[in-house]
């Protein structure tokens, strides 16, 4: 795991300097490139914890697993020792301190992620599995040196609002949103997110990363 140690910005300010798409409907969707610096429109907040340096691997596979719902990703991190991210400490590990739009920064990089890929597959014919190992894109890595937050799998964290919630009897309860996108030609950014699915949603995309809380500073 790697340690984070910093402080997050609950709001910051991206702004594009140039899209990706041509005029159309998705002209406005994919960013090439922000602004920098981010400025941050809020009050940092103090965050300490630790998260998996890569996306879940299951031994002897090279590939991240997947087909995994909020639910399963959450009792396999339990099983380690370990917890589902909030969607803070995703974000912070993300995107740093300056709060890299990017993991890797501010221009957007195909090449650098498992991002932008095309051949998704066909109408009810299913999606085309186009995972990677995370040694495939050595240049996807966030500023505390965690690898494939953007694309490849997507990954289950907790929303903060809703971390302390507890289900009820006969009403649904979903704490969870989805992070990093995967392989297709997406936002891509640390900040973009999926809500709305439901815990026990599962899909040929979707995989883990585990948090846990760090040991206190030594004195």
């Amino acid at each position: 795991m790697v340690l984070v140690d910093g402080n997050y910005c609950p709001s910051p300010v991206h702004v594009c300097k140039r899209w990706v798409d041509a005029a159309g409907p998705y002209q406005y969707y994919r960013c090439a490139e922000y602004a920098q610096p981010a400025t941050c429109a809020g009050k940092r907040e103090p965050k300490r914890f630790c998260i998996d340096r890569e996306e879940y691997v299951k031994p002897p596979d090279t590939l991240p697993l997947a087909h995994q719902s909020y639910t399963s990703a959450s009792a396999l991190c339990q099983d380690a020792g370990r917890r589902l991210c909030l969607e803070s400490e995703w974000q912070l590990a993300c995107e740093g301190e300056e709060m890299r739009p990017y993991p890797y920064g501010f221009v957007r990089d195909a090449t650098a992620c498992n991002i932008d890929r095309t051949n998704l597959g066909k109408m009810q014919g299913g999606l085309t599995d186009l995972r990677t190992p995370a040694s495939d894109h050595p240049r996807c890595l966030s500023p505390y040196g965690v690898q494939g937050m953007s694309g490849n799998v997507e990954e289950w964290a907790t929303q903060d609002a809703l971390a302390q919630a507890v289900p009820t009897p006969g009403k649904a309860l979903d704490r969870s949103t989805m992070k990093g996108a995967w392989w297709l030609p997406g936002k891509n950014t640390c900040r973009a997110a999926t809500t709305g699915h439901g815990e026990s949603y599962e899909g040929p995309q979707m995989g883990v990363r585990c948090c846990k809380d760090a040991p206190p500073i030594a004195k």
